[in-house]
């Protein structure tokens, strides 16, 4: 999401949080919530651990008294974030191959309540197409996906995040995409 020129930047933001302005925590928050959230139910596959997850990324964020290190932008810092607390998690319950668990499609913002039940039924299928079509991906691949999609993050930040060289970060973004649009082709009825 970029930020309009009159908007105050996340690391002033963040700094203005520190001297102790909670409006500038709400005004951070309010502008990350989504894609974070969105980033860790699609890598995670559970809205349980998401949410624990998420809320604990915010504890993290509130208790610390460190900034985003270097080149990395605050958006950058807080995937980051939240990307080892959700390895850690994975790491300490033993999980090995986190990405390709069962994925449960109830947990999905449903479609809009306005639209009619034929519409309603064709973005449910849609959903449920994409969501498949994401679980087939390898697991470095979905991640970089989704840190674009949800992060909304420039390949160089997603290489700087997952600590992986810029062209690999690359290729996985591009097979990604490539794979994605194959296999929801061949989803579709004749």
């Amino acid at each position: 999401m970029a930020v309009p020129d009159d908007s105050p930047s996340d690391e002033s933001l963040l700094a203005r949080y520190r001297t102790g302005e909670a409006g500038a925590f709400e005004a951070l928050y309010t502008r990350h919530r989504q894609g974070l959230y969105r980033f860790l139910m699609s890598l995670s596959n559970k809205a349980e651990l998401a949410e624990e997850i998420y809320q604990d990324t915010w504890l993290s964020l509130i208790r610390s008294n460190t900034q985003p290190q270097g080149r990395a932008s605050f958006r950058t810092w807080l995937f980051q974030i939240a990307r080892n607390r959700l390895i850690d998690h994975w790491r300490k319950h033993g999980i090995h191959n986190p990405l390709h668990d069962s994925y449960d499609e109830q947990l999905h913002a449903q479609p809009d309540s306005s639209a009619g039940p034929e519409q309603q039924l064709s973005l449910s299928r849609d959903q449920a197409r994409l969501d498949a079509a994401l679980q087939d991906l390898p697991e470095d691949q979905r991640e970089v996906f989704l840190l674009r999609l949800h992060g909304e993050l420039e390949v160089p930040q997603i290489a700087a995040l997952t600590g992986t060289p810029l062209e690999t970060v690359k290729s996985r973004l591009r097979y990604a995409q490539q794979k994605l649009r194959r296999l929801l082709a061949e989803e579709i009825p004749a």
